[in-house]
This record gives structure tokens, C-alpha cells and sequence, in this order.
């Protein structure tokens, strides 16, 4: 399943609808990695300091908070609603792309993170529910004529939980479902950053992990250690047993010193090393700030490897070193305003090919338009 398009109305600084659309791609004939199935794979937002990037990322994680039971970070719930609107309501639209090729889409309504107001989903156009939590009652038909749903007790919906939530744990419909495999892919969303190496994440898994206890629980010392390397870190971890039977990792010098030590952009590495290998079981990343303690050389060979993995994956920057058309294409790279967010490709009217210097235009104004 890919996500395809995204939009939010009155949630935090974006009081207008906002909408990304990643199936709105080029037939531009390089760097074709960036995209799979006619569907951005990996794109970089860019945006000047509180346009919303952050809470951009927030939005298309908000689907986290009522379907899942999974890491919830409480401060992202705190002035949920815009504070220049005069509606309590917060709208967003989610439409995916199923394995089967069918068109998802998924439309609710908020109070809070957690308050449901309606919710709605149709597959190919077609409504498979729509119900309104404060005035109880909507359109059940479609999903009623489920089989696999004939003995489901329907006074769920009376407690305001999610439809998507409840009948994906309480009954057994196929995993290529629609319904099931958008709770899927939810299940396996996860958003993270590095703020002094503390591990920052949304999704993906119900508790937070210990970075150098899952690699050594992992037998990945050594592979950690390469991957340090390999990317410009003159360091080597090694394993020391406590006299409590204890294993502790340290810096290896004639003085064995304590990871605490580690530079911001090591610890932010170190971070990313973790979750990179656990890209395999993700559906969807958001990354914020991923290059924020890296060296610009750094911020490419961590993109480029991102580049390389199954998951679809966004990224936020403000590094206009890793604008080039050697690394992603202009419909993969995309600029936030307080407007709108849209692909450079379509900010500018200029039709742009392979050689232009993108970071050239972006510094210019170009694509502020």
C-alpha cells in the first residue's frame, strides 16, 4: 500500500486546507528510484523556520493516535485545533493505494487526538461507511454485507471508536481487505527525530527501546561500527561485562569512555542506524530534521541510503546541498509555505529538466511562488 494523497483543515498553523499530493509525479527519465508505481517513494520537504514543517509530519501521523496503540508523543495533542479559528473541528484526508490497485480513501473528523466526530471510508469511489459520532448515526449498508462482519457487535460505535480500529481487531476479514490493510499500513507508520540522540518517534511500536541494548540483542556491534565508519565516524564501540553480569558498550580508547559522550551528530547517526534497520517492517517514515547534526557530504550518503529502501519515506531539510538532479528529481523535492505545499516541479513555470541547478533556483525564490 502507498500513500498518495494527504490534506488537514484547522489543525495547528495550517487553518486552510492543505493538501500534498505524492501520485502527481513527471515523466522525467533520471532518478526514477524516487518512485514507485507512478507514487513519490522518498521526497525532502523544504520550508522556512515556522511554516509547519514539524507539525506537517504531525498531521499525517495524527491517523496513529485513534487506530493504533502505539508511541504517542502527549505535547503533539497540546493546541490541537487552530488558534485563529472560530471552528473546533479538524478535518483530514487520507487516500491510499491499495496492493490490489484499488484507490482508499480515508476522511475523519477531530475535536482532539483522540475524539472522533465522523469518519468515513471509501474503496474505488464507492462508500463503505460514513458515520457521525455526535449525531449517532450514518451509512453501515455496505459494510453489513460483509460475511466475515454478519455477528459483529455494532454498539462500538456508540463509545466513539474508530470503525477502522474496531473491526480490524475484532473480526476476520482477509488481510487484503481494504479495511484491513489501511489498519496495516497504519500500524507500521513511524515518525522520528534526534534531539541530542534522545529517540523521538510516533508509531511503529507501543514502548520506547533502549538504542544499544536492541544492538546488542541484535548482534550488531560490529556492524554498527562499520556503518560508523563507512560514514565518516573515527570511532569503535566495543562490549563490556559489569561484575553483575551487566553488558555495557563503550567508545574503545586506553580509556573506555561511555556512549553519553558522543557527539550530537554521532548520537543522531546512531539514531538513525537503529531505525534504518528496522525500515524493512515500516510502511511509511517521516523523518524530521534528519539532517540536522550532519555535515552536508553526511546528509547525502544518509538520503541516498533511504533512497535505497522499500518503505516510502519523507524527509524535512534545510540543506540546499541536497538539492541536485543528481541525487532526486524536482516532483521528489518540496517546498512548504504558509499557502500550500507543493513539488518544485509544480511551484515554478519553468519547465525543468536534468540540468538545472535546482539549489540555484531554491536560493533565488524560484520555487516561493
Amino acid at each position: 500500500m502507498l500513500l498518495e494523497k494527504f490534506s488537514v483543515e484547522n489543525y495547528k498553523n495550517f487553518q486552510h486546507r492543505f493538501e500534498l499530493d505524492l501520485s502527481d509525479v513527471r515523466d522525467y527519465k533520471f532518478n526514477k528510484e524516487s518512485i514507485i508505481d507512478g507514487v513519490v517513494k522518498t521526497g525532502v520537504i523544504y520550508g522556512k523556520n515556522s511554516v509547519g514543517k514539524t507539525n506537517f509530519g504531525y498531521a499525517i501521523f495524527d491517523i496513529t493516535y485513534h487506530i493504533v496503540d502505539k508511541m504517542k508523543r502527549q505535547e503533539v495533542s497540546r493546541y490541537y485545533v487552530n488558534a485563529d479559528s472560530d471552528n473546533d473541528i479538524v478535518t483530514f484526508m487520507y487516500q491510499f493505494r491499495s496492493s490490489k490497485g484499488e484507490k482508499i480513501a480515508y476522511k475523519y473528523k477531530k475535536k482532539n487526538s483522540y475524539e472522533l466526530v465522523e469518519e468515513e471510508l471509501l474503496v474505488n469511489d464507492e462508500e463503505w461507511f460514513s458515520y457521525d459520532f455526535t449525531k449517532k448515526k450514518g451509512n453501515l449498508s455496505r459494510l453489513k454485507q460483509i460475511k466475515e462482519l454478519k455477528e459483529l457487535n455494532w454498539q462500538f460505535k456508540d463509545k466513539g471508536m474508530s470503525f477502522i480500529r474496531f473491526i480490524s481487531n475484532n473480526s476476520n476479514l482477509p488481510n487484503d481487505n481494504p479495511l484491513i490493510e489501511l489498519y496495516r499500513f497504519v500500524n507500521k507508520m513511524l515518525w522520528f527525530k534526534s534531539v541530542d540522540g534522545f529517540n523521538q518517534f510516533i508509531g511503529f511500536s507501543a514502548v520506547p527501546d533502549d538504542i544499544l541494548d536492541y544492538v546488542l540483542r541484535n548482534d550488531l556491534l560490529e556492524e554498527l561500527n562499520t556503518f560508523l565508519k563507512e560514514n565518516g565516524v573515527d570511532e569503535r564501540f566495543v562490549c563490556e561485562v559489569t561484575p553483575d553480569n551487566k553488558k555495557v558498550v563503550y567508545f574503545a580508547h586506553k580509556t573506555l569512555l561511555p556512549y553519553e559522550l558522543a557527539s550530537s551528530g554521532t548520537k543522531a547517526l546512531i539514531l538513525f542506524f537503529y531505525w534504518y534497520k528496522q525500515f524493512s517492517m515500516a510502511s511509511f517514515v517521516f523523518i524530521d530534521e534528519f539532517d540536522a547534526f550532519y555535515h552536508f557530504e553526511l546528509a547525502e550518503k544518509i538520503l541516498r541510503i533511504v533512497m535505497r529502501q522499500n518503505s516510502q519515506v519523507l524527509l524535512t531539510s534545510h540543506n540546499t546541498n541536497l538539492l541536485s538532479t543528481k541525487i532526486m528529481r524536482p516532483d521528489c523535492y518540496f517546498i512548504l509555505t504558509k499557502e500550500k505545499i507543493t513539488s518544485f516541479a509544480n511551484a515554478t513555470v519553468r519547465e525543468l529538466r536534468e540540468g538545472h541547478n535546482l539549489e540555484k533556483l531554491f536560493i533565488s525564490g524560484e520555487f516561493n511562488g
